[in-house]
């Protein structure tokens, strides 16, 4: 299947690097994080990919055509130049596209629906959040049910914070409070799998997950997968340091790939 990367975001929330560089392009040792949700990808088998581009497109469009094999492979120097003995993107087929710099989501899928054509189904992932589900489990609910139309990655936060519950709607008084881990609240983990339809659900303006996602919900034809593995995504500095210390201490659940070495 094809894979829709939303790639155009400003990146606010890490101003410390968004500056500089694109979100996508933040690096976590060798590889930028957007490097590491393509990896993911082509582990499963898909590795044709269409890039939403907007905020500072020029970094990653320079970054792939001047990609440097020699970083995350082994290789033979000799005489005669470089000998690559593997390679991460020799398959890789990447469409870059600009899709504005102040577009919603929903507005850069409908900005590269041709590129899409009539396949009839894809995959999309907003480009900076790393997980070690098995994907296959997300593209199985729409392999098994013809109703879904689209399907989600259910994960919990992995925020540190506390659930509160009141006894009454209109009473001041706490009930329960608790690790927000156990609360069994579950967010958007941002891996996505579509039948073309989707794209008869998304009207001019609308915010990918918000008003076209409730017309499947009513129409129910949304499914959601609930992983309780890992999952991170890299939206602050604080989560950008913990990816860092993760990846040197060599504790990659993320690099799926790995687990074939």
């Amino acid at each position: 299947m094809k894979v829709v990367l939303f790639c155009g975001g400003m990146g606010l929330r890490l101003k410390e690097h968004s500056d500089t560089v694109p979100k996508p392009m933040v690096p976590i040792g060798y590889r930028p994080v957007l490097w590491y949700v393509m990896r993911y990808y082509a582990h499963f088998g898909h590795t044709e990919f269409v890039l939403c581009l907007g905020h500072q497109s020029h970094a990653i469009k320079e970054y792939f055509r001047n990609y440097d094999e020699t970083l995350t492979n082994d290789f033979v120097l000799d005489a005669s130049g470089v000998q690559l003995l593997g390679s991460d993107i020799q398959d890789w087929k990447i469409t870059f596209v600009d899709t504005g710099l102040k577009a919603n989501i929903g507005q850069r899928l409908m900005a590269v629906r041709k590129h899409i054509g009539d396949d009839e189904m894809f995959l999309a992932n907003y480009a900076d959040v790393l997980t070690d589900a098995d994907l296959n489990l997300v593209t199985a609910q729409l392999t098994n049910d013809p109703s879904m139309i689209a399907s989600m990655l259910a994960v919990q936060p992995n925020y540190s914070f506390h659930v509160v519950r009141w006894t009454a709607e209109d009473k001041p008084q706490v009930s329960e409070i608790g690790d927000v881990h156990t609360s069994e609240t579950w967010i958007n983990g941002g891996y996505f799998a579509f039948r073309n339809e989707i794209f008869d659900y998304i009207e001019d303006g609308d915010e990918l997950v918000v008003e076209p996602f409730q017309r499947l919900i009513d129409k129910q034809a949304l499914a959601g997968i609930r992983h309780r593995g890992f999952w991170a995504p890299m939206d602050t500095l604080k989560e950008k340091l913990m990816l860092d210390r993760m990846y040197e201490a060599g504790d990659r659940p993320w690099c799926v790939w790995e687990s074939d070495r």
